[in-house]
């Protein structure tokens, strides 16, 4: 086999490449980033359109430009790509094609707006800015990928809640009609099936509980046996349907990232089987004869030393290295070697400082172990109880008959208690070990936060007295800081999780799962970022203060439970900030019923369209996927085999979980005869053996 090893100039590419990457992240995030600029822009104190004042304005040219820059980054990767892989290649590589067909159409619509000197009604090119965000990842295209495979069994699930939603439209039109006898109108039938498409959108909001028993009390009330109808509606639909739909996205999910991770596995076994191979054909180099086949160690250390590795990662395999001593590697051994990079990474902290006095040692005894620690949760638990009380004492009153006497010399002992408790902890396990500590350095900037604020209380306000109550000084008054300093003690209060192994099993899980939510807030970031601006071109503008437009009712004259009466003039689409905040109200589906009626009303009933396939998008598919990852993420970790390894945040070790190692046990090693005919069919690679 050929292969030139030139290991400083590989070290120096690799280098350029992370520095690369990390430019292509920045423009990135700052094209997505100018949505919060470009007209309409975002910077208004609020969105409430009865108080927003005319917000500030870029000029013509300003955001363009950054924005010209951005898409010649985007010009260079595209080429720099395209060049690597190869003309064919490219041809083959449909993210690639796609992403220099989206370059070529920002570039044609970024000429026309200024053309049309950035008058235009329409920017086609801000809908195609979260496409640079999605191929620059292959977790993110991986989940895409996933989500498309789950489409025909989702679509099996729809089909039935559309038959099941249709059924009982019908039902309800027929069953809540208003007869001949009728002496009176139907109040069900006026208020929720009047038509087809409103007794369609009422059961379709009752299918997420959101309009529950709203929509039922009216024909309840008449007559009991009414109940019966939405109850069968609920526990087929919401209960079942539903749930079904979940349990589907969930297998999905974990089938083809099964099927993701095990493609992922064969190459890295791929490329340090490659490694293997160009080092051990050195190695025979070097040899008068080649009886065996193995990779010198001393040459391995010398491209570790070169190797962007994590320091604890390189400290491991260079340790293994050093124990076979100057025997050649085989190839299973050099394969071990680099499984240290998917096992669990411990944090070592520092050795203790040595005292000589015995009372010192003793001192340090006491003050560095977990019973310490257990002393500290009650004495901030004791804490917390006296802030509720006084919280209940006080809910009455108004500020001015409040006193703060109590509370104040009670805060001031407390917080005393915790700088104590610090400087403990620092004398007994020294500044680098307290430091090594993710719960210390969480423990130590709060304490000190709230030493610098109630310093600064006394210094403003004096020690506490009886009728403690001056006026206000500075930017905050005396409340104001009294409450400042209660909030950052209850949130102190968060450091006694990992001393419950139940409560800390559950905050490993989560922590586990932000390290590996990438991907998915990647997803949930296009998606928002795509429906936001489709909900700017549709209804931007349509939301008006009451009294400018005949279609807005005062507020005392409008029903109970309308978008005017709750004062949802915040939740509109007139910028790009108040957009993203009106999705994620309507993603949580609470009271999202008083939305579709108000842009029905307001824009017309196909607005219906654009917010029931948000909720699909975002409410069916994206909150299911994320179930799924945290079902995974948390069975992985109430696993009796994962119980012997330590939790993120706990003082023994700092636990790291890749979302492939947590399905590492059922992945499937691919073997040697496999691995030797794919390198013998590689075009850059020419084995001799």
């Amino acid at each position: 086999m050929a292969w030139p090893c030139r290991t400083s100039a590989s070290t120096r590419l690799w280098s350029s490449l992370k520095m690369l990457s990390r430019v292509l992240n920045f423009t990135i995030f700052l094209i997505l980033a100018l949505a919060f600029i470009e007209t309409p822009s975002s910077f208004t104190r609020t969105a409430d359109v009865r108080y927003r004042s005319l917000p500030w304005e870029p000029p013509c040219g300003l955001t363009e430009g950054v924005e010209a820059l951005c898409l010649l980054v985007f010009l260079a990767d595209v080429s720099v790509k395209g060049y690597l892989v190869g003309r064919a290649q490219f041809q083959k590589n449909r993210w690639l094609l796609a992403y220099l067909i989206g370059l070529i159409v920002s570039l044609v619509d970024w000429t026309v707006s200024l053309s049309f000197a950035c008058q235009e009604p329409l920017r086609v090119r801000r809908l195609l800015r979260p496409f640079f965000l999605l191929q620059n990842s292959s977790m993110m295209k991986k989940t895409l990928k996933c989500i498309r495979w789950s489409l025909p069994e989702m679509a099996s699930v729809g089909l039935l809640l559309t038959i099941h939603l249709c059924l009982f439209t019908m039902l309800g039109m027929l069953l809540f009609a208003v007869g001949e006898k009728d002496e009176e109108q139907d109040k069900e039938r006026l208020a929720y099936f009047r038509n087809l498409p409103e007794a369609l959108t009422s059961l379709l909001v009752l299918l997420t509980t959101a309009n529950n028993p709203d929509v039922m009390i009216p024909a309840y009330s008449k007559n009991r046996a009414y109940a019966i109808f939405f109850i069968v509606f609920t526990l087929i639909g919401s209960l079942f349907l539903m749930n079904l739909l979940t349990a589907i996205v969930y297998n999905q999910f974990r089938g083809y990232l099964m099927k993701s991770l095990q493609t992922s596995l064969s190459r890295r076994r791929l490329g340090t089987r490659a490694a293997f191979e160009v080092l051990s054909s050195m190695a025979e180099k070097d040899r008068a004869t080649s009886e065996a086949v193995g990779v010198n160690p001393q040459k391995l250390l010398q491209v570790l030393q070169r190797a962007e590795l994590g320091s604890s990662h390189k400290q491991a395999i260079v340790e293994k290295v050093y124990s076979h001593g100057s025997t050649l590697l085989l190839a299973d051994e050099f394969q071990k070697l680099f499984d240290e990079i998917d096992k669990t990474v411990i944090k070592e902290h520092p050795p203790r400082p040595q005292y000589q006095s015995p009372f010192l040692q003793s001192a340090q005894f006491l003050f560095g172990h977990c019973y310490f620690d257990y002393l500290g949760n009650l004495i901030a638990l004791g804490n917390l109880v006296s802030i509720c009380v006084f919280l209940v004492l006080d809910s009455d009153l108004p500020p001015e008959a409040r006193d703060d006497f109590v509370l104040g010399i009670l805060n001031c002992v407390f917080i005393l208690y915790y700088l104590l408790e610090l400087l403990l902890k620092v004398f007994a396990l020294g500044l680098r070990g307290y430091l090594s500590y993710l719960s210390n350095v969480f423990d130590g900037l709060l304490t000190i936060v709230l030493l610098v604020l109630e310093i600064s209380t006394l210094a403003m306000y004096g020690f506490p007295h009886p009728g403690w109550k001056p006026g206000k000084l500075g930017l905050l008054s005396l409340w104001d800081m009294t409450r400042l300093v209660s909030m950052l003690i209850v949130f102190r209060f968060l450091r006694i999780i990992p001393s419950v192994k139940p409560m800390a099993v559950v905050a490993s899980t989560i922590l586990g799962l932000i390290q590996n939510l990438r991907a998915f807030g990647g997803i949930l970031v296009v998606v928002y970022y795509v429906f936001a601006i489709i909900g700017i071109n549709l209804f931007r503008g349509v939301i008006v203060p009451p009294g400018n437009s005949s279609l807005v009712p005062a507020n005392s004259s409008a029903p109970c439970g309308s978008f005017e009466q709750l004062e949802y003039w915040a939740n509109n689409f007139d910028d790009f900030a108040a957009a993203l905040i009106t999705l994620w109200n309507v993603m949580v589906v609470n009271n999202w019923q008083v939305f579709l009626d108000a842009y029905r009303r307001y824009s017309g009933p196909w607005s219906e369209i654009y917010f029931v396939l948000w909720w699909l998008v975002s409410s069916v598919i994206w909150v299911n996927l994320f179930l799924a990852l945290l079902l995974e993420n948390f069975l992985h970790k109430w696993d009796p085999r994962c119980h012997e390894q330590p939790l993120a945040g706990t003082r023994e070790a700092t636990y790291q979980m890749s979302v492939g190692l947590m399905f590492r046990d059922i992945l499937e090693e691919p073997r040697e005869e496999e691995l030797v005919e794919r390198l013998r069919r590689h075009p850059h690679l020419q084995l001799c053996r």
